[in-house]
Formats: structure tokens, C-alpha cells, sequence
């Protein structure tokens, strides 16, 4: 099954953080389980990281995951015509970004927050 990781996710299991599940972390170390990440991903943590609201640079992001042996999804013009497709559940650009991007390849959408998790379809709340 191909996994694409939302920000906190990719985040936590980097950092090797607590609140990543049991489930999130045999999920991912699944090695059925082909891992993405996103642009998005770097991008939100670029702004966050910019603004001082988080410690973690998106550069050191990105290299681990690379090193954890996740592929990088790159956002494009499909990706962001699909987001149009989408209800109105979520405000947040990054997650509905994701969102379009995991419908629209399709892949499942790894994540820990339940107002993602209303979107249905391939969203895995873990």
C-alpha cells in the first residue's frame, strides 16, 4: 500500500516523539508499505520553522526522511486542481493540499487528526 505521512506524522516519527502511535509506527515500518512524503510537508515546516514556531529545520526533515527511505511526492498542477474537488471540511492549505495530493495519485493519507479523518476515502486516522 503506498502511505503518504501528514506533517505531524512525518514529524513524530523523525524526532521519534511519544505521540506517535503504535499503529502509525507499524504501519509505516511496514515493509509492504511503499512510505511517501510531501513537498508540503517541507514547505509547512519551512513556514512554522521561519516564524520560529517550530525548532525542527525542514532541511533536517527532509534529509531523514530520505534516510528513513521515504520517496518525495512533489506537489503538481494536478494536485492542486483536485483541491477544488474537495468539501469545505478543512481551512488548513497544507492538509487540504495533502488531501488532493493522496485522492488524486491515490494513496492513503497517514494522519492523527480527526478533522482530516472526515474526508474519508483513503484517510487512515492512526
Amino acid at each position: 500500500m503506498n502511505l503518504l505521512l501528514d506533517t505531524h506524522i512525518l514529524i513524530w516519527w523523525a524526532t521519534n516523539d511519544p505521540q506517535l502511535s503504535s499503529q502509525a509506527r507499524q504501519t509505516i515500518e511496514d515493509t509492504s508499505n511503499h512510505v511517501f512524503f510531501s513537498s508540503i510537508n517541507i514547505w509547512e515546516v519551512a513556514i512554522k520553522h521561519s516564524k520560529g514556531h517550530m525548532k525542527l529545520p525542514p532541511a533536517l526533515l527532509r534529509r531523514s526522511a530520505l534516510e528513513h527511505g521515504f520517496e518525495l511526492l512533489v506537489f503538481h498542477d494536478v494536485h492542486a486542481s483536485y483541491v477544488s474537488s474537495l468539501p469545505a471540511i478543512h481551512n488548513d492549505p497544507f492538509d487540504r493540499g495533502l488531501i488532493a495530493q493522496a485522492f488524486a495519485e491515490p494513496m492513503h493519507l497517514l494522519t492523527h487528526d480527526a478533522l482530516v479523518a472526515e474526508y474519508g476515502g483513503t484517510v487512515m486516522l492512526v
